[in-house]
């Protein structure tokens, strides 16, 4: 039987090489028009076929297999354009720290624990506290990170979260003062990145968020040397004064920190004229310019963040990015509200 006609070139990767071939009944068929061609092969094998194409032709056209689903204004995870992915809090999941809280969007995933230390304060600012933000990420969150290598991605992420932290004002570093001039607390933040499945920051930024929510100040006290020391429990729920004849009690219970200016951000994809919200990994390795807008609780912009990238960011991008990032902090304003954060 004479091999049917197609007017189409026909692609087959192999051996990690791309080799034009003649058109068989089982080779994948790529393109625009081209009508599939399926001799003598059950309906089965028709749709096996079918999301063979729709796979090559994903692998080898990542941008054009993109740039048609946003003609319909629809993503391949059918997502709007818009629309940022489902995003779940816990708190409290490590028992060891001071205060901790797992963020979830879509499949990215950060772990972040608080450890309060106390330090002597600086003294340009004998009130005031200090908080420590390091980012983490193992080589089990992305195929990308090699063991041994510390990702280029970790550094950055923990100064932008630091800077977005210490500008927004969340934390009153006053309240972070035990005696002016003596001692204070230092917060070190920790953020694990258990999953990296893009909008790393987001994800990370939300999980510090819950995680200074679900924050208890120890009890401290000054022992007989002058000494800011920590309350064991066991003396905290010692009824009898003698028990801690040496010690004056600074704080005497527990407490939480009072958040003010909460910051949430989201970042968008820049690509020709449609801009996607809290984009993929696979989004982010084929469209490279990003824009991360943070807002506060009252819609005030902390900061816009834009890290090079082939497309310019013209300001009605900017202003369609701030309008989302508006939307998204009220979602995400919702979220933490339904977990009674203040």
């Amino acid at each position: 039987m004479a091999e049917p006609k197609c007017s189409q070139p026909k692609f087959l990767l192999r051996f990690g090489s791309l080799d034009t071939v003649k058109p068989k009944c089982f080779l994948l068929h790529c393109f625009e028009g081209a009508e599939k061609t399926v001799m003598g092969m059950p309906e089965v094998s028709q749709d096996l076929s079918s999301e063979m194409e729709v796979d090559a032709f994903r692998r080898l056209f990542p941008l054009r297999f993109f740039e048609r689903h946003f003609v319909e204004s629809v993503r391949p995870d059918a997502r709007p354009l818009g629309k940022a992915r489902d995003t779940v809090v816990n708190l409290g999941l490590v028992a060891s720290a001071d205060g901790s809280a797992l963020a979830k969007i879509g499949s990215t995933t950060m772990l972040a624990a608080i450890r309060m230390e106390v330090m002597t304060p600086y003294k340009d600012s004998p009130e005031e506290g200090c908080i420590a933000v390091e980012f983490h990420m193992p080589p089990i969150c992305s195929p990308i990170v090699r063991p041994g290598r510390p990702a280029e991605a970790a550094p950055v992420i923990a100064k932008r979260l630091s800077d977005t932290i210490l500008s927004s004002g969340m934390v009153d570093l006053k309240e972070l003062c035990l005696v002016k001039g003596k001692a204070a607390w230092m917060a070190y933040l920790d953020i694990y990145c258990l999953d990296a499945d893009g909008a790393l920051f987001d994800a990370a930024l939300l999980s510090a968020v819950a995680a200074f929510s679900n924050l208890e100040i120890p009890v401290v006290a000054l022992n007989n040397d002058g000494k800011i020391v920590t309350v064991t429990e066991e003396e905290e729920e010692e009824e009898d004064a003698a028990a801690m004849p040496e010690k004056e009690v600074v704080n005497k219970e527990k407490r939480k920190l009072k958040l003010a200016n909460i910051p949430f951000s989201l970042t968008c994809i820049l690509h020709k004229n449609y801009i996607l919200a809290d984009p993929t990994a696979e989004e982010e390795s084929i469209m490279d310019t990003l824009v991360t807008v943070v807002l506060d609780m009252s819609d005030q912009i902390v900061s816009i963040y834009k890290a090079g990238g082939t497309f310019l960011a013209y300001s009605s991008a900017i202003k369609g990015c701030v309008e989302l990032a508006r939307q998204r902090a009220k979602e995400l304003n919702q979220i933490l509200g339904e977990m009674d954060i203040d």
